[in-house]
């Protein structure tokens, strides 16, 4: 049996796999904003899983990536308490169990390509837009992290912006002009108050695009070419099988057909066939994917 733990910005999720992937425990407790509570909440789940039981592998996805020289955490935007320290190497000192870290979107990545909606595909990128945005990379039931530990942070790319409408001339070389800034659920409800002068949700944006308001239309319409644009690096980069949408916003887009059918235009291949799907586990993709990643490492 294994044990994944999910380091979220607001919660922790944990789960307890056993050796087909059965869930036989998932729970989430509230994120103490807070390093050293944050060893001691992990510690406690842990406990409370084995208890017993013996000792179990532990998997833990978290956002940012892990300096492969230095062991530390880098680049936890939503989870600044992370940066600059040694998840791994502080865990060990509380307790001797095997523990693995990963980057989140990595981990969503690693579970639906494993036994998720994307297990028949050989690479699959994995896409979360929430109130972020990032990615991950998997190619043969593998995760990629890269040198760096950047492998799949597609979110970090400048945007593309030729031809794309509303975009103007002192966006282009502002620090908001990554990916991020343009399809992660923030940035939609920063554009959308920009644009129409409303502070309202990312899930209220989409909820008028269905019934149909002008201005909701207009942004999301102006969305859809966004993402699109956006994917057209990641298929002309790696070309994958397969790319899963996950997060809060992926929920609620109901038209990736709309938008494979803007992708292959811009990329002006007809016959696209990188296969554009929704996530078996939804969010519990990233916590099955992190306890996986556990049994992995000594596969």
């Amino acid at each position: 049996m294994q044990i994944g733990i999910d380091l979220g910005a607001t919660k922790i999720e944990y789960v307890l796999l056993d050796n087909d992937n059965i869930e036989l425990k998932r729970d989430r407790v509230q994120t103490p904003k807070d390093y050293e509570k944050t060893i001691i909440t992990i510690t406690e789940i842990v406990k409370k899983l084995e208890k017993n039981s013996g000792k179990f592998n532990v998997g833990i996805c978290h956002p940012g990536a892990v300096d492969k020289t230095t062991g530390l955490i880098k680049n936890a935007h939503n989870s600044q308490w992370l940066n600059k320290r040694n998840l791994i190497k502080d865990l060990k000192l509380k307790m001797d169990n095997n523990f693995f870290s990963e980057n989140d979107a990595n981990c969503f990545c690693l579970s639906e390509a494993f036994d998720g909606s994307a297990s028949h595909y050989e690479t699959v990128f994995g896409i979360i837009l929430g109130s972020g945005c990032g990615g991950g990379l998997v190619i043969n039931k593998k995760i990629i992290s890269g040198a760096n530990g950047l492998g799949g942070e597609w979110s970090l790319n400048q945007m593309p912006l030729t031809n794309t409408p509303n975009l103007k001339s002192d966006e282009i070389l502002s620090f908001s002009n990554r990916i991020e800034g343009y399809l992660s659920g923030k940035s939609i409800e920063n554009r959308f108050n920009k644009q129409f002068n409303e502070k309202i949700s990312a899930k209220e944006v989409f909820r008028r695009y269905r019934k149909k308001d002008s201005s909701a239309i207009l942004f999301i319409n102006e969305y859809k070419v966004i993402l699109a644009r956006c994917l057209v690096i990641i298929i002309t980069t790696l070309d994958p099988d397969a790319i899963v949408f996950g997060g809060g916003i992926s929920n609620e887009i109901d038209f990736l057909d709309q938008i494979k059918k803007k992708t292959s235009s811009f990329i002006n291949e007809p016959n696209l066939k990188t296969v554009f799907l929704k996530p078996k586990y939804g969010d519990a993709s990233g916590v099955r994917g992190a306890a996986i990643l556990s049994r992995q490492s000594f596969i």
